[in-house]
């Protein structure tokens, strides 16, 4: 989701790489569950590991958990904000998050944020969202609580860098391409499920190539 905003207003001011160490901590205020509108895009790792986690499928999901938007121009799940607080669904009654080990990469980051450029992506913290005014060093890399980091890296690169030119090429297109093109990402990358007994980065790859393929007809 492109952001218009200036990094000055709300960063540090610096970039980071996995082994810098960054202030973020978490304090169980739940702040950061509400009132974020449509701005948890799912990837589709992050659909992919909810569903297994859950034992539930996309149209399940679909009836109170995530919802279909439209990002620069694609269609994307996001978490879904219910209720009088407008708080994330997943959230229970003591803030704590019900998919915590299965939770979304957004939420993994926050504070921290990605910025990307070159092809490339570094982290930045975002100093106005969290209430934690306290926080604690930490390596980013073990704030994001991936376990093959180099591998996801290089997957958020590409699924990131793909939907750009998929933006990029729905601008100019009619509308019989552009429903195509959307359908054929929520079918191929959010609704079929990826099989449990693969790697899940090499299936990715494979799909994202024929996408690719796909968008150059």
């Amino acid at each position: 989701m492109k952001r218009n905003v200036r990094m000055e207003d709300i960063s540090d001011g610096r970039l980071y790489d996995s082994n810098d160490m960054v202030k973020a901590g978490c304090m169980g205020c739940g702040s950061c569950c509400r009132g974020m509108g449509q701005s948890i895009i799912l990837d589709p790792l992050d659909l992919q590991r909810i569903k297994k986690h859950l034992g539930i499928g996309f149209e399940g999901l679909m009836t109170d958990k995530i919802e279909l938007n439209v990002v620069d121009g694609v269609i994307l799940p996001n978490l879904r904000m219910a209720g009088p607080r407008e708080q994330c669904s997943f959230l229970d009654e003591e803030n704590r998050c019900r998919i915590h080990s299965a939770r979304p990469g957004i939420c993994r980051l926050f504070p921290l944020g990605r910025y990307y450029e070159n092809q490339g992506f570094r982290y930045f913290l975002q100093v106005h969202e969290c209430k934690n005014e306290n926080p604690m060093k930490v390596k980013v890399k073990k704030w994001v609580d991936e376990e093959a980091l180099k591998k996801y890296e290089a997957y958020i690169k590409r699924w990131h860098y793909f939907l750009k030119a998929v933006e990029e090429t729905l601008e100019t297109a009619d509308d019989g391409l552009q429903r195509r093109m959307n359908l054929y990402i929520l079918q191929k990358f959010y609704i079929e499920d990826f099989s449990s007994d693969r790697d899940f980065y090499e299936q990715f790859e494979e799909r994202i190539q024929t996408a690719v393929t796909e968008l150059k007809r």
